[in-house]
């Protein structure tokens, strides 16, 4: 097997999104799972800045961070750390994601763009905020019984 054929292979078929955007923001690669997660097709979000998938009210945040970065080289997040966030999907539903980032630098080390690995986890989110809704009733229903 030709590793380059691999790779392309593990690329399209991971389950997770895999979105590379350049130093703008601007979209440049996106996968059979970032197309599974969000909705829109390689070929309606290749070129597209990545305000496609970030809901209106964080994008002027997110902006501002994105240029300081690729400005700075500086992140907050450290390599590996994941964060979660509100994202949007092509239907203009409201998802839940975690994701790490990967900077990618040329080869002085300024930074070109940031390759982002995601997964939705809106489900689980819900789940969470479930048990933590019956956690607090119980708690609450105990205090009440004290009383």
């Amino acid at each position: 097997m030709n590793l380059d054929n691999f790779a392309d292979i593990l690329l399209q078929q991971m389950p997770d999104a895999l979105v590379v955007s350049d130093e703008a923001g601007i979209i440049q690669l996106w996968n059979n799972g970032a197309q599974r997660i969000f909705g829109f097709t390689a070929s309606e979000a290749i070129g597209q800045p990545l305000d496609i998938i970030i809901p209106e009210n964080l994008r002027a945040r997110h902006g501002n961070g994105c240029r300081e970065t690729m400005r700075t080289g500086i992140t907050k997040y450290a390599a590996g750390e994941l964060l979660a966030v509100p994202a949007l999907c092509k239907d203009g539903k409201r998802i839940s994601i975690q994701f790490s980032i990967l900077p990618l630098a040329d080869p002085d080390g300024k930074w070109i763009g940031v390759a982002a690995i995601m997964r939705d986890v809106t489900a689980e989110f819900a789940k969470r905020r479930e048990l933590e809704k019956s956690v607090s009733e119980y708690r609450r229903m105990a205090r009440a019984n004290k009383a």
